[in-house]
């Protein structure tokens, strides 16, 4: 019985959770409904961006989780931090409600909380930095699964039309390439903040497994605000005109020369104001 129960307990510790799944299926539902035009374009985009949102920061805790798991920390599995499931993870307020209802208000990936991982169970610095690393990793990558699309024009469509607002939709784009463009501008200002050394980012767990043990106590009582104070200092518009400067040169090196288009899926997604 205890050979049976042994490997049934693993599987179920990395079995992809439903709620995941209905994420996917409502991130591709959307996305789908607004390359073809079904329904309210602008509510599509809504629910496309949010839904990719989400499951990107699935992906970004996963990655943290899943590389603590192969550095020595075994009880990630037990946690259910490999199961995608938002819920499992360990301040869901900090992780998945803030950074979204940040999307909403303020149109900017912000980072989230991270896994619990059992720092003492793995050894050496390189492990650690990359357990750090694995987080904004993810959000590049699909950054530029995003970005990609949209520079080489493959959703380009010359004879779109769409009413917007009482009258003709007045930009050249499609909706899907702007919903693209402002998810792919989510995923790149979520690398670039988590890359800051900040204490309590990913930035700062990068570089602090190489710092001397006084540096890292002499910092860690300021770990908990440091999200807090990323958080104020976005709110200042002179600091956010050159973060999102900084997002946008990033988006160039994908081939998206053109800022507008970010600019526009924003619109979109803000669906309560058309």
């Amino acid at each position: 019985m205890t050979f049976a129960a042994t490997p049934r307990s693993r599987s179920e510790d990395r079995r992809i959770s439903p709620v995941f799944w209905v994420l996917l299926a409502v991130f591709g539902t959307s996305g789908w409904a607004v390359y073809s035009g079904f329904g309210n374009s602008s509510f599509g985009v809504f629910l496309f961006v949010v839904a990719g949102w989400v499951v990107s920061l699935c992906l970004h805790e996963y990655a943290h989780a899943r590389t603590a798991l192969h550095g020595g920390d075994i009880t990630v599995g037990a946690k259910g931090y490999l199961t995608l499931n938002p819920l499992k993870y360990t301040n869901v307020l900090l992780s998945f409600v803030l950074p979204v209802v940040f999307v909403i208000l303020g149109g900017i990936g912000l980072p989230g909380g991270s896994v619990w991982i059992e720092r003492s169970r793995i050894q050496g610095r390189l492990k650690h930095s990359l357990i750090s690393a694995a987080g904004p990793l993810v959000n590049l990558v699909l950054g530029a699964a995003l970005l990609i699309p949209v520079g080489a024009g493959w959703l380009d469509d010359p004879g779109f039309s769409m009413e917007w607002n009482g009258s003709a939709w007045p930009w050249g784009y499609t909706p899907i390439a702007c919903a693209f463009a402002f998810l792919g501008f989510l995923q790149i200002s979520a690398a670039l903040l988590n890359l800051l050394p900040v204490p309590g980012l990913d930035g700062f767990g990068i570089i602090e497994p190489w710092l001397s043990y006084g540096a890292r106590r002499s910092v860690e009582p300021f770990a908990p605000y440091g999200l807090l104070a990323v958080f104020a200092l976005l709110w200042q518009p002179e600091v956010r005109h050159l973060f999102s400067g900084a997002v946008f040169g990033v988006m160039h090196l994908f081939g998206v020369t053109d800022d507008n288009l970010a600019a526009l899926g924003q619109v979109l997604f803000r669906f309560w104001e058309s």
